[in-house]
């Protein structure tokens, strides 16, 4: 079995890569482990800039079909000031990208489902259930893979790892994964049942021991994560895990949140570190890496769905613009990639030190950082980067200098 283009992994990237392709006249093969997409505490939430990557590829009207859902506004809380003035100064997120009313939510497993059943309309051959066994790379790829009790081998050109952050892929490419140290946990959890909570707006915020953040998903359901420090491994750990982990939301400084406390959990609390991970180079010969596979930004940001739908895009420009006949370039790709990363490793970093650390020096630096960004709005352009993307930001803002001068002024 030969196809121009074999995916493995049918998730965000994969499947939005596979109906791309395909829809473009490609012969795409999509392998897919899971039979069923489960809530495993992932992305559901695009960056302004993200959303304009999937008005590029023509999935954005799809995606609002099933249910995507805008935030329009953001509110920073903080124990250093009162949150009548949090509320007061909240953000309007319409300022970011033009023709975006603001990020975009949707529920992870059915994101996927939706992305995936339009790449098998879109004429891609897309399997669920596979097991692959093998992949061979090189001059002449190809993928061994088991299905419904039968051992395929399929070739093409190019494979493409969209697999996650254990790519068999890049472990077949050979290429290195780079990871920073982590700097503190971070929890999610999919919250219902929550009233009262506006579901236009997302906040973030840090209190005592804990930094949260909260993004509505339509209706009466809110995607929540937390931070805390890494000696504290354990604590939200156990059967009532996720109860102590909603307590954890009760917070002066934002009152709000007494609504997700008592919500009631929808789906698991999983624990991870936040570190950021990079490749050098997210392609070898007859492959190239998407999406987490590629390397991924620390959580905080939230950038891991939009970071994957630009990876779709340029993977996509360049495979369309290159004749079947011959092998695509990704240099371009790659050096985007790369500086697009850093840059936003460098914004996951402030975000970090800012709002995850939880000591007397910390909280007095908060409290002067918020003070002094009031009169000096550039020491909070990370955040513009976050939300318009890293390439809207003067490349001055990415330098220890300007580190330093958020941090300790």
């Amino acid at each position: 079995m030969s196809y121009d283009l074999i995916i493995i992994g049918g998730g965000i990237g994969g499947s939005a890569l596979a109906a791309t392709m395909a829809k473009a006249g490609h012969s795409v093969l999509l392998l897919e482990k899971s039979e069923t997409y489960e809530d495993r505490v992932r992305g559901e939430w695009i960056a302004p800039w993200g959303v304009v990557e999937t008005k590029t590829l023509g999935l954005y009207d799809l995606l609002c079909q099933a249910g995507g859902h805008h935030i329009r506004q953001h509110v920073t809380y903080d124990e250093s000031y009162d949150p009548a003035t949090a509320e007061a100064t909240a953000l309007p997120l319409e300022i970011f990208a033009e023709g975006v009313p603001g990020p975009l939510a949707i529920g992870h497993p059915h994101h996927c489902q939706t992305l995936f059943d339009e790449a098998v309309r879109n004429g891609a051959e897309a399997l669920r259930g596979v097991n692959v066994t093998d992949i061979k790379l090189g001059r002449a790829p190809a993928v061994t893979y088991e299905v419904g009790g039968e051992t395929y081998t399929a070739r093409a050109p190019l494979i493409v790892g969209a697999e996650g952050r254990q790519s068999p892929v890049r472990k077949a490419a050979d290429i290195k994964l780079h990871q920073d140290k982590p700097h503190h946990w971070f929890a999610g959890l999919l919250v219902e049942g929550v009233r009262g909570w506006i579901d236009t707006k997302q906040a973030i915020g840090t209190e005592g021991n804990f930094g949260f953040l909260a993004f509505p998903q339509g209706g009466d359901r809110v995607r929540v994560y937390g931070g805390y420090a890494l000696e504290e491994k354990g604590r939200f750990a156990g059967e009532d895990g996720a109860l102590k982990f909603l307590e954890a939301f009760r917070m002066n400084c934002a009152p709000g949140n007494e609504a997700i406390a008592e919500g009631t959990p929808a789906g698991p609390l999983f624990s991870y570190f936040n570190n950021d991970s990079w490749t050098d180079e997210p392609f070898a010969e007859g492959c190239v890496l998407i999406g987490d596979a590629a390397g991924w930004n620390d959580p905080i940001n939230g950038l891991g769905l939009s970071i994957t739908y630009r990876d779709v895009r340029m993977v996509s420009d360049i495979l369309k613009a290159t004749p079947k006949s011959r092998r695509p370039d990704f240099t371009a790709y790659a050096e985007e990639r790369a500086e697009r990363m850093r840059r936003l490793r460098f914004a996951g970093q402030l975000q970090a030190a800012l709002d995850m650390e939880f000591d007397e020096t910390a909280r007095a630096r908060r409290k002067r950082y918020h003070e002094r960004k009031a009169l000096d709005p550039t020491l909070g352009i990370h955040g513009a980067a976050i939300m318009g993307g890293p390439e809207t930001v003067p490349a001055d803002m990415f330098t220890e200098e300007h580190r330093q001068k958020v941090l300790n002024g």
